[in-house]
């Protein structure tokens, strides 16, 4: 089991991301339609980069590939 990250986000970042990500569940395709999205995510990077830390002696491609693998839906 992953261990849990927590992250913050101001409420419109939150918003803005909510509704990116709404979107793309709604129509199967990821693109900016304002630059806020831009800039949220860009946001969001930023928080990911601070709280992540790679406990792994994996190569980043192959730590990446498990943490896909752990998370994918059973079949």
């Amino acid at each position: 089991m992953s261990k849990e990250v927590q992250i913050t986000l101001t409420e419109d970042e939150a918003w803005v991301l909510f509704e990116f990500t709404r979107r793309f569940s709604d129509t199967d395709k990821l693109g900016i339609e304002d630059q806020a999205e831009e800039r949220a995510l860009w946001n969001l990077c930023c928080v990911f980069e601070k709280a992540l830390h790679q406990d792994s002696d994996l190569k980043y491609t192959d730590f990446i590939a498990a943490c896909r693998n752990r998370l994918r839906d059973e079949e």
